[in-house]
């Protein structure tokens, strides 16, 4: 008989995993990749409370703003009143905000002219700026009278022109949509505006900033108005049963044909 062979049997032992070797620079990258991951999570985090806050500031200064149209509104009809019981008229305040829309060509215009236009910054037809109403600026109005339809807005007028046909004016010169109230944080901080609201106020309010506010404001682009157009005789003046020249309160309801 053949003799009895040894059976051997080898046992396979499997390292764990501390002892598994993994390469110094590859523990490296792996330490560097939790520490970006938790700094990026502290920094989202971070970011989070801070828009939490700015929101409730925005809501806060919004509605400050809101209490301050409304005694303004309240503080005319008590003047108005008071000045009827006692028999005599309330005149109210000269306006100091001017909406200001270019409504005809290049056609048969002298230099002077030209230049008033740009300065302006009324550059096609359709174009609308906001302009603090001082003497200067009157007579600079005066003289482009024959090119251009201006009066005053009220503050829905302003607000629906700068939500809807806002756009901002970046540092190169290019139009940027206002969709977040950071584009208006990062031009006009410094001056204290920070969201649509605070911008909208220092428009109306002819604000200490509103020169910095205005020129941030690209010239708004309106469409042509509806509801009929211009009138037949658009190039005589407003009172002439035309289109041109100071409509005063009446260039709210242009506002809306055109917005």
């Amino acid at each position: 008989m053949a003799p009895n062979k040894r059976q051997t049997s080898v046992k396979m032992t499997v390292p764990t995993k501390d002892e598994i070797l993994v390469p110094e620079t590859l523990l490296k990258k792996r330490k560097s990749q939790e520490k970006e991951r938790a700094d990026k999570a502290q920094e989202r985090e971070a970011k989070k409370k801070q828009s939490k806050e700015k929101r409730q500031q925005i809501f806060k200064r919004a509605e400050s703003y809101v209490k301050e149209y409304r005694d303004a509104e309240r503080e005319k009809i008590r003047l108005s009143r008071v000045a009827k019981q006692e028999g005599s008229y309330y005149v109210p305040a000269q306006p100091r905000l001017v909406f200001v829309v270019r409504i005809k060509g290049i056609n048969k215009i002298d230099p002077k002219k030209r230049k008033t236009l740009q300065l302006l910054r009324l550059l096609q037809i359709n174009n609308g700026v906001f302009i603090r109403l001082t003497k200067a600026t009157a007579e600079m109005l005066k003289i482009v009278e024959p090119f251009v339809a201006y009066g005053y807005p009220n503050l829905k007028s302003v607000r629906e022109l700068i939500y809807k046909r806002g756009y901002a004016k970046s540092t190169d010169k290019q139009r940027i949509p206002l969709t977040d109230n950071a584009i208006i944080e990062e031009h006009l901080g410094k001056y204290g505006i920070v969201c649509m609201e605070d911008l909208i106020h220092e428009i109306y309010s002819v604000g200490p900033n509103f020169k910095q506010a205005s020129n941030f404001l690209w010239p708004f682009k309106l469409s042509n108005p509806n509801k009929g157009g211009f009138r037949p005789r658009k190039f005589k003046h407003f009172v002439e049963g035309g289109d041109l020249g100071n409509r005063e309160e009446y260039i709210n309801a242009l506002i809306r044909r055109m917005n």
